[in-house]
């Protein structure tokens, strides 16, 4: 800081209003009278010069060749007049550090740090900061302030925290197609096992890895997609249309069959479903839902192995569609089929990253996944999809044997009444932030975008509330694997992430997430806490961590700092798995170790660093938090450091 001759003054406001000036800051140590005539407090701080407040308020800390800086709440101390002392004393720490010491007892201190400030009230942030986005709303002290301060004009944030998956089918699989998918956003490749052989899979597969492999060939830009495997999981399903659609009207008399000889007699008279045990869970007057509830057929009568119904709902049905059987218990409908097994165990051959178990009902059936991956599949991330109402029942069970949740919220609006899915959204999403566990949200996102180009105003606000509930990933369907615009897609959901990303109230959140942690003794859980916290109070414009097993991200992530995590590893699985977490940004560090273990960290910091200004994260200047391990291997995280950006 250079010096000047400003001066500020203090308004005090009583019966007898008195102005206390002060001519320079040039002084080794400078007294500021505070004159208090009552009892309790009734004068307030009114202006300050915002070029003198940064050189006495920023309170200087030594750290290598930077200064760590640290704002106090000087708008509390009108506040807090009655506990002040007689004088409040700036001191130089030195002449090199070229800041001030803001000296005050402990307690202020104390009463001081634990309130929130917003930057834009006393002073201008450093020319090197460049996270500005929604600033006065997140420095907020309230909710409902943090909502009224949100402003439309602003930018959004630069790096999106919300990971997008995208499902692959015929209008993405090509590789030129894939690659502008990977350019516009994509984080993860959902399969969906319902559909296809393994042949065609196979090669969507195979297409995916060229086409990552292909598109930023520069490791500064490199970004690692994981793919995920959809089971078919419990389902059940119709037959194969004659034709390419069959329109049911209603008032129409259909009849739904379970024989294996009716397997190919679709049409506008007879609909055959893959479930046996149909007959024997409906009753009269019971429902059964088709396509997402899109159709819906009122059972009349029910015979061995038919049941005959009228059409309530109508609609255009094709082939293979889901049905929905609301207030059933399915028999006989094992969390994992021979179908199932099959597909897993190809999944594990190709080397799939993660399982999206269909139609989880209860911890049971996530072990029954399990079991049938084996030990080759043992670092494949099972995540579990609730979309049943047994599923949500048992949802803290469900919650503790998978490693994540999708909310798969179109069979659970069929399974669960309309008007409660949201209540379901936001409580599995909160478990999940709670458990500190990755949790998906999808459906129907973007729906319109499979035959228009621009979303629906009510779409764009799902997805945003979806980020703003605290959904790690947001999930593209028919959007991307039918739909006629599915590049678009993936970039308009981009786009609404990066705005509500901006207006998350993250200096509550993560109070209310450190609240609800137990008291650890784990090295690394206290370290991703302390850097965290850290991260908010120096405006850190990312953490660095250094991890082998991605636990240390996720631990990060689990926080939920306002700043991307750049996770530096040599694992390619764990980059691509580190997609699942909020605000981790994976990149691969490829290589081999130095043989001095310091010179190795600081090649992948500084590679973290290369990356982060590639990417626009921050800027030479900027501060950023790095966390380490104090020896090689995982589990040893137990580093903090805050770093000025070379």
């Amino acid at each position: 800081m250079q010096s000047n001759q400003s001066s500020f003054s203090f308004s005090i406001s009583s019966e007898n209003a008195t102005h206390l000036s002060l001519p320079s800051v040039e002084r080794e140590i400078i007294f500021i009278k505070l004159p208090v005539k009552q009892p309790f407090p009734s004068f307030q701080l009114s202006e300050i010069q915002s070029s003198l407040y940064q050189r006495i308020v920023w309170c200087g800390v030594p750290s290598a060749s930077n200064v760590t800086r640290q704002p106090f709440y000087l708008r509390y101390l009108g506040l807090l007049s009655a506990f002040l002392p007689p004088f409040v004393a700036c001191q130089r720490i030195s002449a090199e550090l070229q800041c001030f010491l803001f000296i005050l007892p402990t307690c202020i201190i104390h009463i001081l740090s634990m309130l929130p400030v917003r930057y834009s009230e006393a002073m201008t942030l450093p020319d090197s900061f460049i996270q500005r986005q929604q600033l006065d709303a997140s420095m907020a002290d309230t909710f409902l302030e943090h909502l009224c301060l949100l402003d439309i004009d602003q930018e959004p944030i630069t790096a999106r925290n919300t990971s997008i998956i995208c499902t692959i089918g015929p209008a993405s699989r090509s590789v030129p197609k894939l690659q502008e998918m990977v350019k516009a956003g994509m984080n993860i490749a959902r399969l969906n096992f319902s559909h296809g052989s393994h042949e065609y899979h196979g090669e969507t597969i195979k297409n995916i890895r060229e086409a990552v492999e292909t598109v930023t060939p520069d490791p500064l830009y490199y970004r690692p997609v994981a793919i995920a495997l959809d089971t078919k999981g419990p389902e059940i399903r119709t037959g194969l249309v004659k034709g390419e659609e069959v329109e049911l009207t209603k008032g129409s008399h259909v009849r739904v069959v379970t024989a294996e000889s009716d397997k190919d007699k679709t049409d506008g008279k007879i609909i055959w479903v893959d479930y046996p045990s149909l007959p024997k869970v409906l009753k009269k007057g019971g429902i059964i839902y088709i396509d997402d509830g899109l159709i819906g057929l009122k059972v009349q009568e029910i015979g061995p192995d038919w049941v005959d119904t009228v059409v309530e709902a109508s609609g255009v049905l094709c082939s293979r569609k889901g049905v929905n059987l609301p207030g059933c218990d399915l028999i006989a409908l094992q969390a994992v089929s021979e179908r199932d097994e099959a597909d897993l165990r190809f999944g594990v051959a190709q080397g799939v990253d993660m399982v999206f178990a269909s139609f989880i009902r209860s911890a049971k059936d996530v072990r029954d996944v399990r079991r049938v991956l084996g030990p080759h599949g043992r670092d494949i991330k099972v995540i579990s999809k609730v979309e049943s109402r047994q599923g949500v029942q048992n949802f803290e069970e469900i919650l503790a044997e998978s490693d994540g949740v999708m909310v798969a919220r179109g069979d659970l609006g069929i399974e669960i009444p309309a008007e409660k899915v949201f209540i379901a959204q936001k409580m599995m999403i909160g478990r999940c932030n709670s458990a500190g566990k990755p949790v998906i949200c999808a459906t129907q996102m973007l729906e319109s975008m499979v035959a228009h180009p621009r979303p629906t105003r009510a779409e764009g606000s799902d997805v945003a509330n979806a980020v703003l509930d605290g959904a790690d990933c947001v999930m593209l369907s028919g959007e991307t694997a039918k739909g006629l615009f599915p590049v678009e897609a993936v970039a308009m959901m981009h786009s609404i992430c990066r705005e509500a990303e901006a207006a998350i109230f993250h200096q509550q959140l993560f109070e209310e997430l450190r609240r609800l942690t137990p008291l650890s003794s784990d090295p690394t859980e206290v370290t991703a806490i302390g850097a965290v916290e850290s991260s908010f109070k120096c405006c850190a414009g990312a953490i660095i961590v250094l991890t082998t097993s991605g636990r240390a991200a996720h631990l990060l992530s689990r926080y939920r700092p306002r700043c991307p995590i750049i996770a530096v590893t040599r694992t390619p699985q764990v980059a691509r798995q580190s997609q699942l977490l909020r605000g981790v940004f994976p990149v691969l560090f490829y290589p081999l170790p130095a043989p001095v273990w310091a010179d190795d960290v600081d090649n992948r910091v500084n590679f973290g660093m290369d990356i982060g200004k590639a990417r626009g994260f921050f800027k030479s200047g900027d501060m950023v938090i790095v966390v380490t391990g104090w020896i090689p291997g995982s589990g040893h995280t137990n580093i903090m450091r805050a770093v000025s950006v070379p």
